[in-house]
């Protein structure tokens, strides 16, 4: 794999901090701005609609941009953004600069899975998208813990600090990385705008980007508040809730790394293995959080899981939006967090429900199921046009 992806992925290091981080400050954040935990939950919410409207859009502007300039401002911009929300003691200032921050991040990836696509032969995307995102679950072992100890330990804001100083590097490795210049290779023969825009009536690209954000909604919608399963359910310590994220990012880690070998030959068995074993996982887990053991060994697998079955149905988003080169990265990014939205929305009302702090585990296992009930009948159809075959 070239060395300019990596640097891509370190970038995609401190953004995924960022966007996992949330997981395990809410409590403290809820009583800093004096709102219920639920309320605070709909930062990580305001993240994803940031992503979703983002993503398109800042493609679409960006998508005749020379990649290193545009790169290095959306890292700069999503920076600045998360030194703003460190100082502000209104909730709708940080409820606005989680948006701004996300948009920053939706323009940054659009271009970033794009270049990824394009830095290897045309049939290791998988593999591509596999480093890139190693960012992200990286973020969940090491930057995300990470950032719960020293929340933990100076407060909440030394976190957002944190990741605006990681972003320093990271805009230092785009500078000396990525090439300066536009690709003019690329830009010739590059479909219109309005082309690329018409590849989403393509049922088969709405579908695989359906499935991916159900999969993203069960995994945010239960990541987002692990932290009161770990406290209350189990009846662990604060510092515990980090252990639980660098298990669940080890477990992610795996799940990326091994898809990322086999969803571009072999999704069907991705799909079909770690469909279902994830639908019993999220349950399961619900039923044993007051066993320690039992929970971290779950969310070490459910990680797994949800990562390898999320990365796969998020390949299959390039492979169909082969057609709209510039955009498909967009596509990809919006899937994700029309989950990444929904998911902590749907499973913050659950909490105030008889199911209490383990609500939005059974609502997991939910989203998987709708999303596997749609999967089954259509499964020749998800896997279709693997490697370089241009879908129909």
């Amino acid at each position: 794999m070239p060395l300019p992806l990596y640097l891509l992925a370190m970038a995609v290091f401190a953004m995924g901090t960022s966007e996992f981080m949330l997981a395990g400050l809410l409590p403290d954040i809820a009583s800093d701005f004096d709102v219920t935990v639920g309320t605070a939950g709909v930062l990580t919410s305001a993240f994803a609609i940031g992503m979703i409207v983002g993503a398109p859009l800042v493609a679409a502007l960006a998508r005749n941009w020379p990649r290193r300039p545009a790169l290095l401002g959306f890292v700069l911009v999503f920076a600045a953004t998360h030194a703003l929300g460190a100082v502000t003691t209104s909730f709708p200032i940080l409820f606005a600069t989680r948006v701004v921050a996300a948009v920053a991040n939706a323009g940054f990836l659009a271009v970033a899975l794009t270049a990824a696509a394009t830095l290897v032969s045309p049939d290791r995307k998988g593999r591509a998208l596999a480093v890139l995102l190693s960012g992200t679950t990286v973020a969940t072992i090491a930057g995300v813990p990470g950032g719960s100890v020293l929340g933990t330990a100076l407060g909440w804001r030394a976190t957002f600090w944190a990741v605006a100083a990681l972003c320093l590097p990271a805009a230092l490795g785009i500078l000396k990385g990525i090439p300066a210049g536009r690709d003019e290779d690329e830009a010739t023969g590059r479909p219109a705008l309005r082309a690329e825009l018409a590849q989403l009536a393509r049922p088969r690209l709405i579908l695989v980007m359906l499935l991916g954000a159900l999969v993203n909604a069960a995994t945010f919608g239960s990541l987002t508040f692990l932290a009161p399963v770990v406290t209350d359910s189990a009846g662990l310590g604060k510092l515990w809730i980090s252990v639980a994220l660098v298990v669940f990012g080890a477990g992610s880690f795996v799940g990326v790394t091994v898809a990322g070998r086999l969803s571009d030959r072999s999704p069907g068995p991705v799909i079909a293995i770690a469909g279902p074993l994830l639908l019993i996982g999220w349950p399961a887990l619900a039923v044993l959080a007051n066993e320690p053991a039992a929970l971290f060994t779950l969310v070490f697998v459910q990680g797994a899981l949800s990562f390898a079955l999320g990365s796969t149905l998020i390949t299959r988003v390039l492979y169909e939006a082969a057609g709209a080169p510039t955009m498909a990265g967009s596509y990809a990014t919006a899937a994700l967090n029309v989950g990444a939205a929904v998911g902590p929305v749907v499973a913050a009302a659950t909490l105030g429900t008889e199911a209490g702090a383990l609500g939005p585990l059974w609502t997991g296992g939910l989203l998987v199921a709708v999303a596997l009930l749609i999967a089954f009948p259509l499964r020749t159809v998800i896997t279709a046009g693997r490697n370089t075959e241009v879908l129909r």
